[in-house]
């Protein structure tokens, strides 16, 4: 029988060492061409964007720039008269303060009560982990207006919470908070506190249980699991959920409306009135200009800070 000369993976495991596989090299492709296919399947997505969104965005700019009489209504002018006048006058300063102030506090409740929901809540079993999602969700379902009415009626000098801290002796006489910034505050959170539960819950998705049955295992007590294995994990879902519930807290409406009133006006409310009540539309369209772009600059300064502070959490 004749015998072969053995090839270079027998020699291999002759010697004792690892055979390498061979691996055959790409085959070389041909100059590629320009294709439009990508950009002709965006042209939809980006003309939706374009005519509800971007559209919109450069009239209200462009309508910032015009000036405004009471007795000659707009003129078609171009001039940034209404941007001096709100950055050199305190009262839209105190406006905007109090807008972003509340939507910062709104945010801080809002990561306190709603991340250790969502890990509680992926801890659950099944059935009851489904009970108390739709549970967490269900404010979602009603409408805006529907839940501010319903914290108005509690929150109101005879309304529930106010007769039920009378009733235990707690308070001497009803505690305002209608038409304070504390009222506005708390019923915001009602409002927003689900979507943030929902940027940790997908957060926490990506977290393998055992790790903390590790650390666990190594000593760690429960505190420092959670402090240093989980809540860097779940750090961008805090950060997606700030910025959703700092830019809608920024701009509610509703909300501010019924709970804050006339009285206490925040940057939307502010556009509201000079759009239907004044009836001067280009500073209307300012104060939504400058909030729009106030919104921009602090988020995404935040964002910066908390991915330097986490950067191997985002890599």
């Amino acid at each position: 029988m004749t015998r072969t000369a053995p090839d270079d993976a027998t020699l291999d495991d002759a010697d004792g060492a690892t055979p390498t596989p061979a691996v055959a090299p790409a085959p070389m492709r041909a100059g590629e061409r320009w294709s439009w296919t990508p950009y002709l399947l965006s042209l939809p997505g980006i003309a939706l964007c374009t005519v509800f969104l971007l559209a919109p965005l450069a009239m209200t700019a462009l309508l910032s720039l015009n000036s405004f009489s009471f007795y000659g209504g707009i003129a078609d002018v171009w001039k940034l008269d209404n941007y001096a006048d709100i950055l050199a006058d305190s009262y839209f300063h105190e406006i905007f303060l109090r807008t972003f102030r509340i939507a910062a506090l709104v945010t801080l409740f809002c990561a306190v009560l709603g991340a250790p929901q969502a890990y509680i809540l992926r801890r659950m079993t099944a059935p009851w982990r489904s009970l108390c999602l739709l549970i967490v969700l269900g404010p979602l379902l009603i409408s805006v207006v529907s839940r501010t009415l319903g914290w108005a009626l509690l929150l109101g000098s005879t309304g529930l919470l106010n007769q039920g801290l009378l009733a235990l002796g707690l308070v001497a006489t009803p505690i305002e908070f209608m038409y304070t910034e504390t009222g506005v505050v708390i019923a915001l959170i009602h409002v927003l506190v689900p979507f943030m539960v929902l940027s940790v819950w997908a957060s926490l998705q990506r977290l393998d249980p055992q790790v903390e049955n590790a650390a666990m295992s190594l000593g760690a007590g429960p505190a420092t699991v959670l402090r240093r294995i989980v809540f860097p994990q779940i750090v961008p879902g805090i950060l997606s959920g700030s910025i959703i519930v700092f830019a809608l807290a920024a701009s509610a409406f509703a909300t501010p409306a019924i709970i804050g009133g006339r009285r206490l006006k925040v940057a939307a409310t502010l556009a509201y009135d000079e759009f239907l009540n004044t009836l001067n539309w280009p500073l209307g369209a300012t104060v939504a200009i400058l909030l729009l772009l106030a919104n921009i600059v602090i988020i995404v300064g935040c964002n910066r800070l908390v991915e330097r502070r986490y950067k191997q959490v985002f890599e």
